[in-house]
């Protein structure tokens, strides 16, 4: 049982040195002295994780749950953008500690994803060593397992700054331990698919979901293959699937369905396979022994002892090695995207694969699946007979041979190369000396302990190797860490010109960020953006939105006041109020001088069939869209062509999730609105609800009689709804039978001692 694996010294070593080389690896994370301190580089992770972290933690602080963020992409469904994560439980987490500690950090972050790390190595180091439980190499074996997956050229590479692709994927092998455990009698164990359960679900509540489909994907092959392996009946692995992809399901489906309804109207929906076929070109593939010479990242980069241990688990056929060795070359193919015809075949066949783009993040299973067979290689190694496997040994301590003499006479090469034009190859000459170098180490290294293989300081010298080549690729890597204080990234006081709109009080208007605000810093500071770089983006408002830098028909339905631009004169009349500067250069901040108001009344109304004709009439210039809206059905109301604008509309209560407009007309109208339209809003008219209308394909609109009126909108989707009580019934129904099987293990054990006795 799991329970016994702790109770040995060298499992306590290998544990405090995997947190001593975590330590080590983020130690300028985590060190105290400002002047020695790095951060991760901005980009995805402030513009999008921090900002998004940002009103997370204010909407959760105030003691509300963030269904909506009106401050950016011109409004979106948070609980459905699956990027937020909003009920992810590590990040609830950093949330509640980063307000016992005063308020939400970049810091803050940073520690969740470094946290991750340490939990995945810890999590990678369980799973191999109780594969290998039978070997005495079985520390050794975990120990090198932990190190790859969780400091190798994958998780190391881009998932630090894309965090949620990171918190979706270390949770493989907690998920793939529970297969291991359920399976490893002859009468299987459905109670250890409880925590593959428990661990797929969390990672689908991380907020990647590609990541997790890979994941999802492996976990049902595995469990066949194991299920085969050990002669199960069709019904238990049917049942076994059955059983953790329910408790997966039901425990993410506070966010998995508010998730599946946003992708169905977002601008992703209709791309096709071009556009979802982008992966590794072919030559990225030498990454495996040289990392970063075609590119800044290297996530096939195991190190070469990694992949050394790797290849002498597959040839020496070890349990389990074909499974994972199927994996690597599935995935491989299929991070090649269209370059190779696996990606094709997959689209094709596989449910599911048809809604993600970037095929290169199936590097994921082969990084994982790499680290588990370089483990199981160890383990193996570790317990060969100097005499029985005499010829074993020379085999691998020759193929090793060859590969130093290789890489060092591509490393020689280079290096006359560069001495003849620099500019060309002296960038290489590092590159190419790095990989010579640890090739040499490696081959002396596994020379030695094939001597006395069962000596474990030779095993130490070998994982000292191994640490090495990952640490020197990964630590404090040029494109992840910057070294300056996390303060110093980005201040969470809003600069200059973003204050100057946040100073007007007259709300709700929308600013149009692209400079100046940047990325997603409109949810940062709270001030409303058209713009964004979530890469869910609803179809409609990106369709009118994004068109063009300079849109006054975007400012104009969006309800746009101010802009930041570069420019002196806008195409529509405004006013300089201030100017700056921004990561760009110098900007201006416009103000509007007649902006539209975000409720605004109109008395002709135009039908069209769908969104594209409603953005076809828009592209005439002529509309006066003040004056005519356009609408997808029937208005249900009886409007006078031409008649005088004289009614009014003002906004008394704007909240995320709820507004309310007093309205005053003196004839029957169309209260437009510069909010998108989505399913899960409502609206009632003096509180009977009353349907809203699609207008210029893109926004909401309302009927409304002539009279005065009180006009509320509420935003509570049947989606959560429905989702928040499936998943608090799985969640409670899991620690129930999570307390029942620990309360009959502790009553088991007492009785086993009370006979004892």
């Amino acid at each position: 049982m799991i329970r016994h694996l702790f109770l040995k010294r060298g499992d306590w070593a290998a544990i405090l040195a995997l947190v001593a080389l975590w330590l080590l690896f983020f130690w300028r994370l985590l060190t105290p002295f400002e002047a020695d301190q790095a951060s991760l580089e901005r980009g995805d992770f402030s513009g999008q994780f921090v900002a998004f972290g940002a009103y997370q933690y204010q909407r959760f602080a105030a003691g509300e749950v963030p269904l909506w963020n009106p401050y950016n992409n011109g409004g979106l469904p948070f609980i459905g953008d699956t990027q937020a994560a909003v009920f992810y439980p590590p990040r609830l987490l950093t949330i509640a500690l980063s307000r016992l500690a005063g308020g939400w950090s970049y810091h803050a972050l940073e520690l969740e994803m470094a946290v991750h790390v340490l939990a995945c190595s810890l999590m990678m180091y369980a799973l191999v060593r109780r594969m290998t439980a039978d070997s005495s190499g079985s520390i050794f074996g975990g120990f090198v397992a932990a190190v790859i997956a969780s400091y190798g050229g994958f998780l190391q590479s881009y998932p630090p700054l894309q965090l949620a692709l990171l918190e979706a994927a270390i949770w493989l092998p907690l998920a793939v331990l529970g297969i291991v455990e359920a399976t490893r009698d002859n009468i299987p164990n459905p109670r250890w698919l409880l925590l593959t359960g428990l661990a797929l679900g969390v990672s689908w509540m991380a907020g990647h979901p590609q990541t997790s489909f890979f994941l999802t994907y492996l976990l049902v092959a595995f469990f066949a293959y194991r299920c085969y392996a050990q002669r199960y009946r069709l019904p238990t692995l049917l049942g076994g699937i059955v059983l953790f992809g329910a408790i997966s399901g039901g425990l993410a489906a506070v966010q998995l369905l508010p998730g599946f309804e946003y992708l169905s109207h977002t601008a992703r929906a209709g791309m096709g396979f071009d556009a979802k076929g982008n992966g590794f070109p072919f030559q990225d593939l030498v990454q495996f022994v040289l990392p970063n010479v075609v590119s800044q990242w290297s996530p096939l980069f195991a190190g070469i002892s990694g992949l050394a241990l790797a290849l002498i688990a597959l040839w020496r056929l070890l349990p389990g090695t074909i499974f994972w060795g199927l994996v690597i070359i599935i995935s491989l193919g299929l991070s090649l995207g269209a370059n190779s015809p696996v990606f094709a075949l997959l689209y094709n066949i596989v449910p599911g694969m048809r809604f993600f783009r970037g095929q290169e993040r199936a590097a994921y299973l082969v990084s994982f699946s790499l680290a588990i067979l370089a483990g199981l290689g160890a383990a193996h190694l570790a317990t060969l007979d100097r005499l029985q496997d005499f010829k074993a040994a020379r085999r691998i301590q020759q193929a090793l041979l060859v590969t130093t003499a290789l890489l060092g006479g591509l490393a020689v090469l280079v290096i006359v190369l560069a001495a003849g034009n620099p500019d060309d190859y002296g960038k290489f000459v590092g590159l190419f000396a790095f990989s010579a170098t640890s090739a040499g180490l490696v081959y002396a290294a596994m020379r030695w302990l094939l001597t006395v293989p069962q000596e474990s300081l030779r095993w130490g010298v070998l994982g000292i190797v191994l640490v090495f080549e990952v640490f020197t690729l990964s630590m404090d890597a040029e494109f992840n860490y910057d070294p300056v204080p996390p303060g110093e990234q980005l201040s969470l006081t809003p600069p200059a010109l973003v204050a100057a709109a946040l100073a007007d009080q007259d709300t709700p208007f929308r600013v149009d960020g692209f400079r100046a605000l940047h990325d997603n810093y409109g949810s940062l500071y709270q001030v409303a953006d058209m713009r964004g770089i979530s890469p869910l983006f609803l179809e409609g408002p990106f369709a009118l939105i994004n068109g063009d830098l300079i849109n006054p028909r975007a400012w104009e339905l969006f309800a746009v006041r101010y802009v930041y631009t570069d420019w002196n004169e806008l195409p529509v009349q405004s006013e300089i109020i201030a100017s700056g500067s921004d990561r760009y250069g110098e900007v201006n901040m416009h103000r509007l001088s007649d902006p539209r108001p975000f409720a605004h009344l109109v008395y002709d109304a135009r039908v069209v069939a769908d969104d594209e004709q409603a953005r076809a009439a828009l592209s005439d210039p002529t509309l006066d869209v003040r004056r005519t809206a356009i609408i997808d059905r029937e208005a249900g109301i009886d409007l006078e062509r031409g008649a005088d604008d004289d009614g009014t509309a003002s906004v008394t209560v704007f909240a995320p999730e709820r507004f309310v407009i007093d309205v005053r007309t003196n004839q029957n109208a169309l209260l437009t609105l510069a909010h998108p339209a989505y399913p899960g809003w409502t609206a009632r008219i003096d509180g009977a609800e009353t349907p809203i209308l699609m207008a210029y394909g893109a926004l909401s609109a309302v009927a409304v009689p002539a009279g005065a009126h009180t006009i509320e909108f509420v935003y509570n989707p049947l989606s959560y709804r429905a989702g928040a009580v499936i998943s608090l019934l799985t969640w409670g129904t899991l620690a129930g039978l999570t307390l029942l099987l620990m309360m009959r293990t502790g009553n088991g054990t007492g009785k086993r001692a009370a006979k004892l006795g």
